[in-house]
């Protein structure tokens, strides 16, 4: 039987860009509806550097809202919103090794990995997350609550993963399954049912029906609302699923941006005119809103829905540049269209940085030669990309880069805003030729069970080695460092933390020979292996 200690080695944020490592923290004990579970290895995510510079002001971080009553949360000590100092890491393989009187669907002895988003309990801005308003990995024992990793409709959120597999294989499943939901999520093609449509036209009002707009099988809008232009201002905001405008002034387009409510898709029918001049466009709210920006430059606004992709999937003869591509989200987004299988594809991995190109290629590129995809990386500090794409995808969460990536469309150009540029951020964009082109902007945040079990498959199949993107190991005294080396993308993979070992700094693979020869011995070319986690946890233990 597992003994459980009374205190742990944890990292705490306790306020914005406060990060400490308290080796003293509390092991909470489970509550009759409680899991506890021992931490057998965490990643580090740039998101966790997000949390840490907004801390409270995440959307996160905040209170849930629905789904649990506030008695329910009272019982939950490792429910810590707003300034309450939190345990961050949600990439994470853990045991359970104690469960309250009442838990059902869980026991004791089970390895899982956390699906990180709890979408069935909302926050003011977003949802209820592992590691955010909820306690996460950096630390040795996770108290978790059935209630909370229970979707409505029964499914765990807390989900079984193999005894062969390493703990870090499957911790980065996590990382790995929120670029496949970039992939693989359904973008809505028709007017929201049971939805509120507002329509603003310049000049006599339309004929609603006469528009012939895309409905859902599963039924029509509640509302439509038609105004006109001087009207738009006194709407209330994030209040509209769908936007169609019939004009092509910016003013009106920035205001009506604002109306846009999450999930919301707003339809420019420019009607021959042109705009201009560069709207500003709420770009992060993309990517954390899942807003989505259609047009037309002909009358007919049916027409913008025909250019929306049924997801955000790779086609056939594609040619993707991938942007900042060296970092450990981006080296991820390379592989996966690697590994693909989408034929006659080429792509272009841009860094500004050798070190990490230098670090993808030699993990992409014997890949590439083996799936006949063509593959070039290209140091944009030296060499600025002077060619159009028919996909790119972001990894840097810079507004600049979205216009940019307009610049360099192709017609029928899917532009993956993956980085999370911060949900407020606005970015001047050429709407014109975004709308001229068929550009289509999407974005996600996070992933979903789907997307876990996907990936959690292909790697208990053979089909996808997820430790190809570790770049370093540590463990507990090397975490801030980690946190920091995250920050400063001074590493070109992932991070991975074993928190039982509790005096063990951050090692880079490249160096590890140096630290720990006889782990070093059991890596695969220079990458990390389920044999070399074994070895590491019989020496470094000791």
């Amino acid at each position: 039987m597992t003994t459980i200690p009374t205190t742990q080695y944890a990292v705490q944020l306790v306020g914005p860009g406060q990060v400490k490592l308290n080796t003293d923290k509390e092991v909470f004990r489970p509550g009759p509806h409680q899991i506890l579970a021992r931490v057998e290895c965490v990643g580090l995510c740039f998101s966790d550097l997000k949390l840490l510079k907004q801390f409270s002001q995440h959307p996160r971080k905040s209170e849930i809202v629905a789904g649990l009553t506030s008695d329910v949360l009272a019982e939950i000590p490792s429910y810590v919103p707003g300034d309450k100092p939190t345990v961050p890491g949600h990439e994470v393989t853990c045991r359970i090794v104690a469960a309250g009187a009442k838990v059902k669907h869980h026991k004791v002895g089970e390895r899982v990995l956390v699906q990180a988003d709890f979408r069935n309990l909302p926050t003011a801005g977003s949802n209820g997350a592992f590691g955010y308003n909820f306690e996460g990995a950096l630390q040795e024992y996770v108290l978790l609550d059935e209630r909370v990793v229970m979707t409505a409709d029964g499914e765990r959120l807390l989900i079984p993963a193999s005894d062969d597999l390493s703990a870090s294989a499957i911790a980065l499943v996590e990382p790995w399954a929120c670029v496949e939901d970039s992939y693989v999520n359904l973008e809505r093609q028709t007017l929201r049912p049971g939805g509120k449509v507002l329509i603003v036209a310049e000049g006599p009002a339309p004929d609603v029906d006469s528009l012939h707009l895309p409905l859902a099988k599963e039924g029509k809008p509640a509302q439509i609302l038609v105004i006109a232009p001087p009207d738009v201002a006194g709407q209330p905001n994030d209040s509209f699923d769908d936007i169609i405008y019939f004009g092509a002034d910016a003013k009106i387009i920035e205001i009506l941006n604002d109306k846009l409510a999450s999930h919301g898709v707003i339809n420019i029918v420019l009607g021959g005119k042109k705009i201009g001049q560069d709207v500003s466009v709420g770009v992060g709210r993309v990517h954390y809103g899942s807003t989505r920006w259609i047009g037309t430059t002909s009358s007919n606004p049916a027409e913008s829905y025909t250019h929306i992709p049924a997801s955000g999937e790779l086609r056939r003869g594609e040619k993707i540049a991938v942007i900042g591509a060296g970092g450990p989200m981006g080296q991820m987004h390379v592989i996966r269209a690697i590994c693909s299988g989408v034929s006659d594809i080429e792509i272009v991995s841009t860094d500004m940085d050798d070190a990490r190109l230098e670090s993808l290629n030699k993990k992409a590129a014997p890949l590439a030669k083996a799936n006949a995809v063509r593959l070039r990386m290209v140091n944009t500090r030296r060499t600025p990309l002077q060619e159009t794409f028919s996909y790119i995808a972001l990894m840097a969460p810079v507004g600049a880069l979205v216009a940019s990536a307009i610049r360099d469309s192709l017609p029928g150009c899917l532009i993956n805003i993956f980085a999370g540029i911060p949900a407020p951020t606005k970015q001047s964009l050429d709407l014109d030729t975004c709308i001229a082109n068929h550009c289509y902007m999407f974005g996600t945040s996070g992933s979903v069970i789907r997307d876990m079990k996907i990936v959690l498959a292909k790697v208990q199949s053979g089909r996808l080695d997820t430790n190809c993107s570790v770049d370093a190991i540590c463990g507990m005294a090397g975490a801030v460092e980690g946190l920091a080396a995250v920050e400063n993308r001074t590493l070109a993979g992932k991070i991975l933390v074993y928190p039982m070992l509790h005096d063990m700094g951050l090692i880079p693979l490249s160096q590890l020979h140096n630290h720990l020869p006889t782990v070093a011995a059991k890596l695969d070319d220079g990458s990390w292996t389920k044999a070399a986690e074994d070895e590491l946890l019989r020496v470094a233990a000791k």
